[in-house]
């Protein structure tokens, strides 16, 4: 149950991320025109798409952990017999836990903090609040340690099958 929450989490997410590159698409070229066109950019252009960079990344993190999209090196694994291959890999799912989870924890009090004072980015004509790219990074990054968890468990198991 675990396994399809969040295989349909990571598809959501990955969605919304999708449909924020494509609007941030009309957003650069409106401001390339209004800037070669009209001498006259889309103001706040830069901190909007700062910010949406990063919300895009992390939000697309869970959906490449549960694709196998991550980056890895398979020449070591796929020298290895089965279960090791298997131990291996969920040695590495481990790490992947224990990176993410420290993002998830650094990140947390910067995201309240930021909530708490109003902090935003950006001066002039548009400030844009921060909170929601801090969001993005703790809950992206806790979506994306419950996979490398899940992934760990899944390899893990192969190691115990008596064909595995």
């Amino acid at each position: 149950m675990l396994n399809r929450w969040s295989d349909w989490t990571a598809k959501a997410l990955l969605a919304f991320a999708a449909g924020l590159a494509f609007l941030l698409s009309f957003l650069v070229v409106a401001d390339v025109v209004g800037r070669t066109v009209f001498s006259a950019p889309v103001k706040g252009t830069p901190e909007i798409v700062s910010m949406s960079i990063v919300i895009i990344c992390f939000l697309q993190a869970s959906y490449a952990i549960r694709s196998g999209g991550m980056l890895s090196v398979d020449l070591v694994p796929d020298l290895l017999p089965p279960r090791a291959r298997a131990a291996l890999l969920a040695a590495a799912s481990l790490l992947g836990v224990a990176f993410f989870a420290v993002i998830v924890y650094g990140g947390t009090e910067p995201l309240l903090h930021a909530w708490r004072s109003g902090e935003y980015e950006g001066e002039g004509a548009l400030r844009i609040p921060s909170w929601p790219a801090r969001l993005a990074v703790v809950l992206g990054a806790g979506l994306a340690a419950l996979n490398y968890l899940l992934a760990a468990w899944g390899h893990a198991r192969k190691i115990f099958r008596r064909n595995p």
